[in-house]
């Protein structure tokens, strides 16, 4: 009985990270599709800025959902409705409207609610020893999918239509959920909630510290959606016409991402996780200078190589940051962690669409890239600060 259980749990660990690697797709091809949408329904900057509001509104409804389903302990169901949700909302991106494409990317927001904080909690649950290398190997598939979601676009959409990106995206996060659905969760027992537990029990969210890691994440959240839902808009518009070829900034950033992420735990070896958190954001302050004053593809791609291996490890580093903070038990009460990432999603990337419509210039929207990076660097020096002395 345990080996098979044992292999229960291998073969359930695979498909969550093969979910969240195809999750990775679906999360930036948002940013890979906007020219397309743009062309179909002759849109300016503002109405672009709309589609990331949406998909991030059913994001933050799919975390609460993750939430109330986790207290249930019920996280691999979790994952297994937002996969087929993602497979509808991508499926759906061929419909003929502004309108209804808004409301694909809102079914599309609410599976990637549902799976990415439920997948991550369950990883960290099953390597409470070793969370931060066990969660930054997870979001390794999730740049992986990221990396593959530019060339994946170039390939298969055809003018305005994105009938074949849709079908090469949905039908394995359809098949992945049935998978899923199928396969008996031995191991969710294991990650069961234990209410009476003096853990369970310490107050987490009366505590600042808290709050200040959520503002992180917020922030941190804000840029990486950011630079990843504007980057390919932005090399367009550098580059005078749609970058088609392979090797373009966007391709570049997400390839350093993915990099980032696989070295990353050798990082730990040496380094804190506040020491990798605060070089991280030098890394990438030091990419968005070049990439902010860029006036040629080459100048952008060294930027966008800079901002993707700096912001790698970041967030699943804040994310066990705030485990190890206040307990492993304490990621079953961490909604509003999560809710305060796809908050910051949604605002910095709606600000870029905003003011770059009211000033008539792309470049002036990114620059709250810039503001998001300097605020991340202070706010980290106060969080190491903080970091020293015990939490209350």
């Amino acid at each position: 009985m345990q080996n098979q259980a044992a292999s229960k749990n291998k073969v359930l660990t695979i498909l969550l990270h093969a979910v969240f690697f195809l999750s990775g797709i679906a999360t930036v091809i948002i940013g890979q599709v906007l020219p397309v949408l743009a062309s179909r329904f002759e849109l300016n900057d503002l109405q672009l800025g709309y589609f990331f509001p949406a998909q991030f509104a059913g994001s933050i409804t799919g975390t609460l959902m993750t939430n109330w389903l986790g207290r249930q302990g019920r996280l691999v169901p979790a994952s297994t409705i937002g996969a087929m949700l993602m497979a509808v909302g991508i499926g759906m991106l061929n419909l003929g409207s502004y309108e209804l494409v808004l409301a694909a990317f809102l079914v599309n927001g609410l599976g990637i609610g549902l799976t990415l904080p439920a997948i991550n909690v369950l990883i960290l649950e099953r390597n409470p020893e070793n969370s931060a290398s066990a969660l930054n190997f997870l979001n390794f598939f999730w740049g992986v999918g990221a990396i593959v979601s530019k060339p994946l676009t170039d390939l298969t959409a055809s003018g305005t239509s994105l009938y074949f990106t849709a079908i090469v995206l949905s039908a394995p996060l359809a098949i992945l959920s049935i998978a899923m659905f199928i396969l008996p969760s031995p191991a969710e027992s294991r990650v069961a909630p234990k209410s009476d537990s003096a853990e369970d029990l310490a107050p987490i969210w009366t505590n600042p510290l808290a709050w200040a890691i959520a503002l992180f994440g917020f922030i941190h959240v804000g840029f990486e959606s950011g630079i990843g839902g504007w980057l390919t808009t932005y090399a367009d518009r550098i580059e005078g016409s749609a970058a088609t070829h392979i090797i373009t900034p966007t391709f570049l950033f997400f390839l350093l991402f993915v990099i980032g992420r696989g070295v990353s735990p050798a990082f730990f070896r040496y380094l804190n996780e506040n020491q990798v958190i605060l070089i991280g954001l030098l890394v990438i302050l030091a990419g968005l200078g070049l990439a902010l004053t860029a006036t040629a593809t080459f100048q952008l791609s060294i930027g966008a190589i800079l901002c993707g291996f700096g912001t790698s490890s970041i967030f699943p580093t804040n994310v066990s940051r705030f485990s190890k903070t206040f307990g492993h038990a304490a990621m079953r009460r961490a909604t509003p962690l999560f809710l305060a990432g796809t908050l910051g999603a949604t605002t910095v990337t709606w600000l870029i669409g905003f003011v770059s419509e009211r000033v008539g210039d792309l470049r002036s929207g990114m620059y709250m890239l810039a503001a998001s990076i300097v605020l991340l660097i202070v706010l980290q020096t106060v969080l190491s600060l903080a970091s020293r002395k015990p939490a209350a």
